[in-house]
């Protein structure tokens, strides 16, 4: 895996992790922040052919 694959995919578990965070204390404007981050980031990914596996979120 290069560097670039590894970042993205680290950059899109953090955003993962905090969108939950987010959602869990009721934060609507952090986690409307964390979801557009995270659409962004796996349309990156997408565009890239990097394969991403969720959490769920």
């Amino acid at each position: 895996m290069d560097a670039f694959t590894a970042g993205l995919l680290q950059r899109i578990k953090a955003t993962e992790t905090d969108l939950t965070r987010a959602r869990e204390t009721g934060d609507e404007f952090l986690a409307e922040v964390e979801q557009g981050e995270l659409d962004d980031l796996r349309r990156l990914a997408a565009e890239h052919g990097v394969e991403v596996t969720t959490a769920g979120v």
